[in-house]
């Protein structure tokens, strides 16, 4: 996948200088930040889009930042689009983006402020960037860093469902070999699963969660350290209790993925969030409104360790390993 290692990233951000008008600045485990607008917070999140069906790059593209903005709790308001594409690009696949674009824009009333297009030598495939702002009030700012001793660890949806829907929709006859028919159309209609702006917000807004994070690129591997790391605290989680799909344990099977490269699966759209014990049942009924399940996979701790139980014996939980989604969607036939 396309992120730097942790600690080439905080090389980086440690050339960004402190200034007291920025709430939450770039850091890791934070795919927002926040800083001051008079008595109110303003929430931003930018995010790339490539390497995605051309026929929702627009939706794509919007949501990916969308769905960032909200797990802080945040309605998006306004955003700015780049569109960028090799020299050979035709003005027409501008436009049709940009139709996109606007159409998942105007599904959940952002407004387009600004943006840039441009055709560049140096690439080779089209390329988005969006970033996305609302604002919020500071009692109802969600972040990653304040999960606490006892939440329980939900799971919106089950591990890598970014990963099938886009083998399918990439690969539909090797899919189809694998899966089926029948399961290859029913995943083909999940792309809209891919965002995670409404059952965040309505977390958000009923005040279910102490925190958020989408199990995008490293899958669930990489949000549940980062939360962990966000809030000092420690998970505990259930391997029998985590939702892993019959497909995703065929292409385990069949590219021999190991259980922990399953973990860290892509999941784009899938939120881990902290859930005070009190608020599970309400959590339940927010979901089930929503179409989905709430998988609760365990809990935060205070001993600050990571443990994955499997057959009742505790494991380390994984820290650093592969996300296959770019080598499997890759591969051909």
């Amino acid at each position: 996948m396309g992120k730097l290692a942790a600690k080439e990233l905080q090389k980086m951000l440690k050339h960004i200088k402190c200034d007291s008008r920025v709430l939450v600045p770039p850091k890791i485990g934070f795919d927002a930040g926040v800083h001051r607008l008079g008595d109110q917070l303003l929430v931003v999140s930018t995010d790339p889009c490539t390497g995605v069906p051309l026929e929702w790059f627009g939706w794509f593209l919007i949501n990916y930042a969308a769905s960032d903005l909200s797990l802080f709790g945040v309605k998006p308001q306004f955003c700015t689009v780049n569109l960028l594409g090799p020299r050979s690009t035709d003005s027409g696949v501008f436009e049709e983006i940009m139709k996109q674009t606007c159409a998942a824009a105007d599904e959940q009333n952002i407004a387009i402020v600004r943006g840039h297009t441009g055709m560049y030598d140096s690439l080779k495939d089209l390329l988005g960037v969006c970033t996305v702002y609302g604002i919020v009030e500071p009692d109802k700012l969600v972040t990653p860093g304040n999960a606490r001793p006892g939440d329980l660890i939900l799971c919106t949806k089950p591990v890598g469902i970014e990963t099938l829907t886009n083998f399918v929709l990439m690969h539909p006859k090797r899919a189809g070999e694998l899966f089926g028919s029948d399961r290859v159309k029913e995943f083909a209609g999940m792309v809209k699963l891919q965002s995670c702006v409404r059952e965040a917000q309505q977390l958000a807004q009923g005040g279910c969660v102490n925190a958020m994070h989408d199990a995008t690129e490293g899958g669930f591997v990489v949000a549940l350290n980062e939360l962990s790391e966000a809030s000092n605290v420690g998970i505990r989680v259930i391997w029998e209790s985590i939702p892993i799909p019959q497909e995703v344990l065929v292409l385990k099977e069949c590219f021999g993925f190991s259980d922990e490269q399953v973990l860290a699966l892509s999941s784009t759209g899938t939120v881990l969030a902290a859930v005070p014990p009190l608020a599970k049942q309400r959590v339940v009924e927010i979901l089930n409104q929503l179409g989905l399940c709430a998988y609760f996979i365990g809990e935060f701790t205070e001993d600050k360790k990571r443990c994955l139980i499997r057959a009742g014996r505790e494991e380390v939980f994984p820290v650093a390993v592969e996300d296959v989604y770019t080598r499997l969607l890759s591969v051909e036939g």
